[in-house]
Parts: structure tokens; sequence; C-alpha cells
């Protein structure tokens, strides 16, 4: 009896109401045939909603449907659309996690080439402690008209190669679709930049247009591995000798989940990802936290040494974000030893990440960008390299200040993945690990992919390189300089503690050349130096 009741509760009105209206509908329909016509869509979609209702209070594996028949599935569309409704109707112009409003609607407008001015003064709160600007010179330079570069390659680089200041961060085909791959790509090709191809390996999406690869090898090794999952270096060789693969680059950890490893959750593994990577369908695509083919400093610059060579010469290099600073200083001991040095290095920061990851690990791990950064600096400073060793940063860049501002603190270049996504056409919608993207940009599936239209997109890629490039001109000639290389830590300074103003040369103090070597006693760097050791990772005793 009391089943039979449930359907006349508050909780079940509209399913009542279905129920009802599909009643009187067949009722009036069957009492006169003339009805039966004009009735019969009613009487369907009425019909159909009450059967819905009934199918919701049988089902077992959700106690809202159970409990609200019906009236859940609005509660599921809401919730599927809440970011998208809050983005555009609640949230004001510096509002939105982890990029603001109006820091995306500078990406949409740059890439769509419209008018990205603002009227009516700034909206950021100069006055609050930790607000940061650069200086400008009373005696300004004209803004060149040029893609600004940078030569990658040290001594024993026998290819070196000729980058922009600004490229296309790590990330791979799975993680993005097919479809925002190639205009990734198209885009790079037309702009003359690069695009890291993530750990996933070089899909057929990467090479399909020929823009320049940095080819990214995980812990997984995907695309030169073994079936047991290790290093293959004749398959690596093979790969790496294509012309279009410009640099090679070894993955230590990303900024989103160090020490973590990397995951394609299993929804987003398809058959054709299943081949490109080697790994089984309905599991999750998990990359080591380590890598197999080295331990210890000393073996891992052997290994980049090795890369190197089997690519002819390119310029190799790693990417990580800081953890333990005796860890990088022992890679730093690693490269005087051995007289191996990396070409390149990336430093990722924890404020990075295009990928799922534990949310201890996004919120709480590893050193952001900004520190991280100058600590690598400064140790290749300290120890006599940074002329050899280039520096790219990583880690929520997406316009020229927020690029002006790391070249200030010892980048050369700077790489971009989600400001990328957004001239893709990315919302925000934080779905990327469902593999429910609305807008087609890291999803697998086609009827959501298929939204994202290639031409159009590659173009916008393109126009936000440009721009962004031609803002941060604007940047440097304002502050009376040529070149981004140009840019020091004296330019730019941080509000702190109310009245108090600090320049960025008092935040992040300055090793000499040698320092390290010569010894200091930095506190930064005296105690993790005096730790580090070339044989291992580990600490001394």
């Amino acid at each position: 009896m009391q089943t039979l009741l449930l359907p006349f509760t508050p909780r079940f009105v509209i399913l009542t109401m279905c129920a009802l209206i599909t009643a009187l509908l067949l009722v009036a329909g069957l009492s006169d045939d003339r009805l039966m016509p004009l009735l019969l869509i009613p009487i369907i979609i009425f019909g159909g909603l009450t059967c819905i209702g009934i199918g919701d209070l049988l089902q077992k594996r959700h106690a809202v449907l159970r409990n609200y028949p019906i009236a859940a599935h609005i509660r599921f569309l809401l919730e599927e659309i809440r970011p998208e409704m809050r983005q555009y109707f609640f949230e004001s112009e510096k509002d939105g996690k982890p990029f603001s409003r109006d820091k995306r609607a500078v990406v949409y407008q740059r890439a769509k080439m419209v008018l990205d001015k603002r009227p009516f003064g700034t909206q950021e709160d100069v006055y609050t402690d930790g607000f940061e600007w650069m200086h400008h010179s009373m005696a300004p330079k004209t803004p060149v008209d040029e893609q600004f570069r940078i030569s990658i390659g040290g001594p024993d680089c026998v290819r070196p190669y000729s980058a922009s200041v600004f490229n296309i961060s790590a990330m791979s085909f799975g993680a993005l679709s097919d479809n925002a791959i190639r205009a990734l790509n198209i885009g790079a090709k037309r702009g003359g930049f690069a695009h890291d191809t993530g750990e996933g390996g070089v899909s057929p999406y990467h090479r399909e247009n020929g823009g320049d690869l940095i080819w990214e090898i995980g812990s997984g090794y995907f695309g030169c591995r073994t079936r047991e999952g290790n290093f293959n270096p004749d398959e690596f060789a093979r790969i790496a000798g294509d012309e279009q693969i410009r640099m090679v680059e070894l993955k230590i950890s990303q900024g989103a989940k160090p020490g973590h490893g990397g995951v394609l959750p299993a929804a987003k593994v398809s058959e054709e990802i299943s081949q490109i990577r080697g790994v089984a369908m309905g599991e999750d695509c998990v990359s080591p936290a380590y890598h197999r083919a080295f331990s210890t400093p000393i073996g891992m610059m052997q290994f980049i040494g090795e890369m190197r060579r089997l690519s002819g010469g390119k310029p190799a290099g790693f990417k990580l974000c800081i953890g333990h600073r005796w860890e990088f200083l022992a890679i730093c001991k690693a490269m005087l030893e051995t007289g191996i040095y990396p070409d390149f290095i990336v430093v990722d920061g924890k404020e990075g990440g295009t990928g799922a990851a534990p949310v201890e690990f996004m919120d709480h791990l590893g050193m952001p960008m900004r520190e991280g950064v100058n600590f690598v600096h400064n140790a290749l400073v300290g120890i006599g390299a940074r002329e050899r060793v280039r520096i790219g940063a990583a880690g929520k860049i997406a316009s020229a200040f927020d690029m002006a501002r790391a070249m200030a603190l010892g980048a050369d270049w700077c790489n971009s993945a989600r400001g990328f996504m957004f001239a893709l056409g990315c919302i925000q919608s934080l779905s990327c690990h469902t593999d429910r993207c609305p807008t087609g940009v890291t999803t697998q599936d086609p009827t959501r992919n298929r939204a994202l239209v290639v031409p159009d997109k590659a173009t916008r890629v393109c126009n936000y390189h440009r721009a962004t490039v031609r803002a941060l001109a604007e940047l440097v000639a304002a502050a009376g300089l040529d070149h981004p290389s140009e840019i020091r830590p004296i330019h730019f300074s941080r509000r702190r503690s109310g009245a108090e103003v600090v320049s960025f040369e008092q935040l992040y103090p300055a090793l000499e050349a040698g320092e390290l070597i010569d010894g200091t006693d930095h506190p930064r760097y005296s105690d993790a130096w005096r730790l580090a050791q070339a044989e291992s990772f580990a600490p001394k005793a």
C-alpha cells in the first residue's frame, strides 16, 4: 500500500502529473476519434516521461532518481552545464579559477583578432598584497616587428633549433582530441613556433601538417618502448630522425602531479590510442612515477647524452617540476662530473597542468613555476653552465606579462598549454578528465570532437601566438629594451605587507658565476648543495 502511495507524495509530483496528464489525454482521445491525431504527440511526450519516471522508481543505482523521479534528471542537466552558467552569468571579470574570465577573454580576442583593449582603467586592486608590476622607461623604444627567437643547442649539439620564445606546451593526443592536435600543429606551422607532443607519443595527427615538434619522452616511453615497457633505443632513433622533430625532451615530472606519473583515464583510451601507445584498452593508461632507464643523476645525464646521439645531434633536454632542491643540484653535480650537459631544461610549475591529477598533488605538491625557474637559473649560473643550457618556463602562462615575468626570473622562452587550449575554443568547463568536453578539445567522443573545426581553430592558434608575442614586444619596448632576453629582476616589483614594495632583485637573490663550485653560504643553496651527490638522488647522510 505504501508503494502505491509513493507517486502522490510531494517528491513525485512531476511523475504524478505526467501520469495523470497521459491518462486524461488517452481518455479524451479514445472518447473522440477526431481528437486522437491532435493528441498523439502530447500523449507520446507525457507517456514517455511517465515511463522514465517509473524506470527511475524501479532502478537501484541512483538514490536521487529513486527519490525524485524525472525531477532528478533536471538536476543532472544543471550539474552538467553549471560551469558554463557560472562563467556566463555570475562571474565578474576577475573571477574564475584557475584562469579568470578576463584572462580567458584576452586569449579569445587575440585568437579571433578582435579588439583586445580595455576601457576605464584597471580592475586590479593595485594596493593589495602580492600585486606585481613591470617598470617602464622614460625613453621607450619602438616595438620591433619580429617574432623573437632563440637558438637552443649547446656545444655538443650539431643540429641546434631556432625556437620562438612562445610555444605550445606538452599535451598528448589522447588527452586532446585528434582535431585539437591537428589545429595546434597547423597553427604552429603557420606561425613558426614549436608544438610539444606530450608524453603520449607522436601521433599521425602530429605529422599531418608538418609543424615543428618537440618529442616528449615520459617514463612510459610511448612510441619507443618494448613490449615490457622499457626504452627501445632503435625505435627512438627511427622516430627521432624525422625532420619534423626538432628537439627531444625527457619528462621527469610535471606540474599538476609531480612524482605521480601520467594518467590517461580509461574512458579516453580509444582503440587508436591503444595502438599508438601500446597499452591495453579498458584500463587507465598510467606512466610510472619513475624511469626504468636510469636511477642516478649520472645515469640521467648519460641517458640524455644518448638521446642526443640517437636523434642525430638534435637538442636534448628534460622537463621537471622542482621538488627536493638537493636532487636538482645532484643533477648539476652529475653535469660537472660527466661533462654531459642538457641543451635545455623546461621548468614546469605546480600551478601548471591540463590533465587529471589527485587533488592533493594538484594543490599542494611541487614548487611553483617562478621559484622553480629562478632556482634552476641560479643553479646553472652557480656551476658555470648557464650560457650553454637554455631554460623554458611552463605553468599558467597565457599573456605577455606572464612571459615577461618568467623571463625576468631566468627563462629564455615560455610554453603555454591552457592558453592554446583557450585559442582552440576551451571554455574552462573543467570536464577535461571525463571525456565530455563541450567544445571538442579534450575528448575522444567523435560526436563532441566534430564541434572543433580544424581550419578555423588553426587560424586562431596562429593569431593568438602572433598577438601575444606582439604584446610582449610592446612591453619590452616600453621598458626601454630591444629583446626579451634583456629583461631582468630589476624591471619588476611586488607589493608586500601594505605599503612595503620590494623589487624582484630582493625577492629572488642571484648567485655569482661559479659560486656553487667555489662554495656558497647562500641559505637557499648551501645546505642543498652539501646534501647533493651525483651518484644518487638521495641526500648525503
